[in-house]
C-alpha cells in the first residue's frame, strides 16, 4: 500500500473515531455533576446508592412538593444520603431545573434563613441550607439538629457549589422591578397561578392567564408608612397582555378610574397598566399616590 493510501486510511480512521466520540455538551448536566460530588464530608460518608427522579417519579420522593418543582420545569433530581456513627443523616438533593431562571424561581419560593456565601443567594437555618447556581437548585439538610451536623451541612454546600462551574443569570424581568423601597428577600419568580395565590391571593380563577409562556415577578415595597405589593407579568405578545389586563379590570379592579386605579374593600388601593407586553399590577397600596408612583417607576 502506497504512502498516500496509508495517510488517507489513517485520516479516515481518526475521523471515524472523532465522530463516534460522545459529545460532552450533550451529556446530562446532572449526571456530569454527579461524577464530581464528594463521597465524604467530615465524619459523614455516602450511606447508600444515589437515587435519581424525573418529572413522574419525583412524586415517589416528595409527593407533597412535587408540583412545585414541576411548575418550574424540573428535569431531574438527584438525592444522596450521608451517614456517620451516632450522628443524624445528612441529605443532599440537587434539582436540575433546566435553566438558571427556573433554578432561581424555585429558590425564591421559600426564603427563610440567613444569607451565606455559598453558591448563589444561599440561605441557612440550623441543619438546613439551600441555594441555586447555574441551572441547579440545591437543598441540604440534617435529619436532626446538632452543631456538628450544621457545620457538615455548610461544608457540603460549599463543596457542591464549587463543583458547579457556571454562574446563573437571574430572570431579566427582575431588572424592571424598582429598587427603591423593595423589601429584602421579598422577590418571587414564577409562572403558575397557584404559586401567585400562595404568595399573594388574587383570584381563584387564572384571570392573569399565567402559564409556561408567561414570566411573573412579585415583590413587596415599603417607604416610610407607605407599602404595597408589585406584580409584573411578561406575556409573549401584546394581544395576550391586553386580554389579561381586561380580565383584571373586570374581576379585580371593578369601578377603576381612567388611570386604572380603584379603592378596594379593605381601604387600600390597586391599579394596573401595560408597558408593551408587560402587565404592571400594584396590589394593596396604602394610598393612591404611592400606587401611582410605583406604576411610574417600573422601567
Amino acid at each position: 500500500m502506497g504512502k498516500v493510501h496509508v495517510h488517507v486510511m489513517a485520516f479516515l480512521i481518526m475521523f471515524g473515531l472523532v465522530l463516534c466520540m460522545p459529545d460532552k455538551s450533550r451529556a446530562d448536566p446532572l449526571h456530569m455533576l454527579h461524577q464530581n460530588l464528594p463521597t465524604q464530608i467530615m465524619a459523614w460518608t455516602v450511606e447508600a446508592e444515589d437515587r435519581f427522579f424525573d418529572s413522574v417519579t419525583i412524586f415517589d420522593y416528595i409527593n407533597g412538593a412535587g408540583d412545585l418543582y414541576l411548575s418550574y420545569n424540573m428535569k431531574k433530581c438527584l438525592s444522596r444520603r450521608f451517614a456517620a456513627a451516632n450522628s443524624p443523616a445528612i441529605i443532599l438533593d440537587i434539582f436540575d431545573m433546566g435553566s438558571s431562571e427556573e433554578a432561581f424561581g424555585v429558590f425564591t419560593h421559600n426564603q427563610e434563613g440567613k444569607p451565606l456565601d455559598v453558591g448563589q443567594d444561599a440561605l441557612s437555618r440550623p441543619g438546613l441550607l439551600s441555594f441555586w447556581k447555574d441551572r441547579f437548585f440545591v437543598s441540604i439538610y440534617s435529619e436532626e439538629e446538632t452543631v456538628e451536623a450544621d457545620i457538615a451541612v455548610k461544608d457540603l454546600g460549599k463543596t457542591v457549589a464549587s463543583r458547579i462551574i457556571n454562574i446563573g443569570e437571574r430572570p431579566k424581568i427582575l431588572q424592571r422591578l424598582p429598587k427603591e423601597g423593595r423589601k429584602p428577600k421579598s422577590i418571587r419568580y414564577f409562572h403558575d397561578n397557584d404559586l401567585l395565590n400562595y404568595h399573594f391571593y388574587i383570584f381563584d380563577e387564572n384571570i392573569l392567564n399565567l402559564g409556561p409562556e408567561t414570566k411573573a415577578a412579585l415583590a413587596e415595597y415599603q417607604v416610610g408608612k407607605e407599602d404595597a405589593w408589585l406584580l409584573l407579568v411578561s406575556y409573549p405578545n401584546r394581544e395576550k397582555a391586553e386580554k389579561a389586563i381586561a380580565n383584571v379590570r373586570r374581576h379585580y379592579l371593578k369601578g377603576s378610574d381612567a388611570n386604572g386605579m380603584v379603592k378596594l374593600e379593605n381601604g387600600k388601593w390597586s391599579a394596573a397598566s401595560l408597558r408593551g407586553n408587560l402587565l404592571v399590577f400594584v396590589l394593596e397600596a396604602v394610598g393612591p399616590e404611592y400606587a401611582e408612583s410605583l406604576l411610574k417607576k417600573v422601567k
